[in-house]
């Protein structure tokens, strides 16, 4: 139900229907000869329409473009109707306290959203560019892809660079959630929104203002407002349905016992008690309580991850990864560190090092990097033209191949069957249709690796294109249940669907381009790392910038933790509300008892939704 009276909501209205409301009870508790009649019901009235007023105009609007059963409705009829049968107080209670719960849940909304926002609210208004040897300050979207950007102490990073400077430490609190500043090298990326420490550093802008790492946060959150959970749709389906079947019940209360009494069935009928019993009826079902609480659960919950550096697209992502029973991992980059090295070099000279190394200079694979940075003081061509890359394999480049064994081997091209026990990742080298030697790179375990996979406590794999032996030696190391090496990126996606068809919900986590595929097949697609591909974060289901791999299983407790919360205000207001109702048509409910089972309940809601926040405070670093 929408609520677009919220933002006019303050406190002076409910202050002074609140002090009317209280010198009213006083005065008939003290039988004042003057409070009564006419005084008595002018003076209610005037304290109702500050907190009534609003509702009341809400309640003729819906009816005007034919949205007659919804809340505002409910709560005016109530009111009205108490006033009809003379309990003034009520009819200014059930306003003003219907008012006061609105008011606590707005704050709690708004508090969720400057959560969020706090983490984004961090874009840089304005760039120091080097231009013509001097400094000029401008707006980061008239800076062009190139141009270099100079940063102080303190200043945050306004666009995505490579980092021209010695080694620096930058805060990336803002986008990892992680406390601690990050080292990085020469060479290396920095992501907009970092805030420079120690030192002035000089960066090479890498992408335009709209593609910077900044903006695809806001991107993300602007989505993740307006992707709703499957269990927030239900209420909300559930809503429209509930609401006029209310009303049709509360007329039922005042004409079942009319026609029982009218057949002489029972002895008598008194109106007003059974028109009160429907008004409290009215008030009791109002649907507050679901309608607002749930969407502020799953709210609540992307705004808690988010402080923590998890970036849900939604209440439908949180939803689904609360259900996976089985992580799968991509390999390079994700698991391992994704800085390669070269360990040694078989059967190639220095001009085929070259050679090879002008062909990997047409990607930005980790492996083709630390070949181009290895042979870089050979003599060799900038690039070579017509490079042709063969994904999962390798590249092509005229008579020249570069890739995997299988790569040479679909060319007819013999290879030292050796190179299968290798311990390494190995970039085997031809030309001319003649095999001329290899090289083996080596990369590193990320140091959390096995701790997350531990803390996720559930089925993990490994899905890589790298050789067997290697993706073996990996998920022995960290601890997961299985590995599968050589495998293409649709072979990914195939491995996703068949887990998936044997009943598993599959969550999996990778950083490249190649893994978009596999995100996208997958029932929660995880962007892992600052460096995640834009095809990747494009599809997945959820991002995460920090470098930690257990932000995985804090994104899985997030999802967890959330929907628990979720069921448990499902369960309070709708047991709590059918409760007061069975004790209303039996009469032992007032109408106080009416409004706490509308607004109170619906507070407390709120408040439990809330205690999802204290995950962010105990996991941030």
């Amino acid at each position: 139900m929408e609520k677009e009276h919220h933002h006019h909501i303050c406190l002076w209205p409910i202050v002074v229907s609140a002090v009317m409301l209280v010198a009213g009870l006083v005065a008939g508790w003290m039988d004042m000869p003057w409070f009564e009649g006419v005084v008595a019901l002018v003076w209610y009235v005037v304290a109702f329409l500050p907190v009534g007023a609003g509702v009341m105009r809400s309640a003729v609007e819906h009816a005007s473009h034919g949205d007659v059963f919804n809340e505002f409705m409910l709560m005016a009829l109530a009111s009205i109707g108490a006033f009809i049968i003379g309990e003034y107080p009520e009819a200014v209670a059930v306003m003003l306290l219907y008012q006061v719960g609105e008011m606590l849940q707005h704050r709690a909304v708004e508090r969720v959203r400057r959560n969020i926002s706090s983490m984004v609210a961090f874009r840089p208004d304005h760039a120091a560019v080097v231009r013509n040897g001097k400094v000029v300050t401008c707006a980061p979207e008239d800076v062009a892809v190139g141009e270099t950007i100079e940063v102080k102490p303190g200043e945050r990073v306004p666009l995505d660079g490579e980092l021209l400077s010695a080694d620096a430490a930058f805060d990336t609190s803002a986008l990892t959630g992680e406390s601690l500043p990050r080292a990085i090298a020469t060479g290396s990326e920095v992501s907009a929104g970092m805030i420079a420490t120690g030192s002035v550093v000089r960066l090479r802008v890498l992408r335009p203002a709209g593609e910077s790492a900044v903006s695809r946060i806001l991107h993300l959150v602007e989505e993740a407002s307006a992707r709703k959970a499957p269990t927030e749709l239900f209420i909300r389906r559930f809503a429209r349905v509930y609401t006029p079947a209310v009303f049709g019940l509360a007329v039922l209360v005042v004409l079942v016992p009319w026609l029982l009494s009218a057949v002489g069935l029972t002895s008598s009928y008194d109106f007003g008690q059974w028109f009160g019993r429907a008004l409290i009826f009215l008030v009791i079902a109002c649907p507050c309580a679901l309608v607002i609480s749930v969407p502020l659960g799953y709210f609540a919950g992307i705004g808690a991850a988010s402080r923590l550096g998890i970036l849900f697209k939604g209440g439908g992502s949180l939803d689904a990864i609360s259900s996976v029973d089985t992580v799968a991992f991509d390999k390079t980059g994700t698991l391992t560190a994704g800085t390669f090295e070269v360990r040694r070099v078989e059967g190639l000279s220095n001009s085929d090092l070259a050679m090879v190394a002008a062909m990997e200079r047409s990607t930005s694979h980790p492996v083709a990097r630390a070949i181009v940075e290895y042979a870089g003081h050979f003599a060799a061509p900038a690039t070579m033209p017509d490079v042709k890359t063969i994904a999962g394999y390798g590249l092509e480049a005229g008579d020249w191949l570069a890739g995997t064994p299988r790569l040479l081997k679909m060319h007819d091209v013999s290879v030292p069957e050796l190179l299968d026990d290798e311990q390494g990742t190995i970039v085997a080298v031809a030309a001319g249709g003649e095999y001329k030697g290899c090289i083996i790179l080596g990369d590193v375990v990320r140091q959390d690796a096995r701790e997350a996979v531990s803390r996720l406590g559930m089925h993990t794999v490994i899905l890589s294109g790298d050789r067997q032996p290697i993706v073996d030696a990996v998920a022995e190391e960290i601890g997961a249940d299985r590995g599968y090496g050589d495998l293409l990126p649709g072979d990914k996606a195939e491995y996703i669907a068949l887990m998936q068809r044997d009943g598993h919900k599959v969550a999996f986590v990778g950083d490249g381009i190649n893994d978009a595929p596999v995100l996208a097949t997958s029932d929660v697609g995880i962007a892992f790392g600052a460096g995640s591909a834009d095809m990747a974060v494009e599809t997945a289901d959820a991002v995460i910038h920090s470098g930690k791999l257990v932000k995985i299983a804090e994104a899985v407790e997030a999802g967890r933790r959330t929907r628990r919360i979720v069921k448990q205000n499902i369960v309070l207001a709708i047991g709590f509300k059918v409760l007061v109702m069975i004790l209303g048509l039996f009469g032992v409910a007032n109408i106080w008892m009416a409004v706490f089972a509308d607004t109170g309940v619906a507070l407390l809601a709120v408040l439990n939704s809330m205690r999802i926040f204290s995950m962010s405070r105990g996991h941030k670093e």
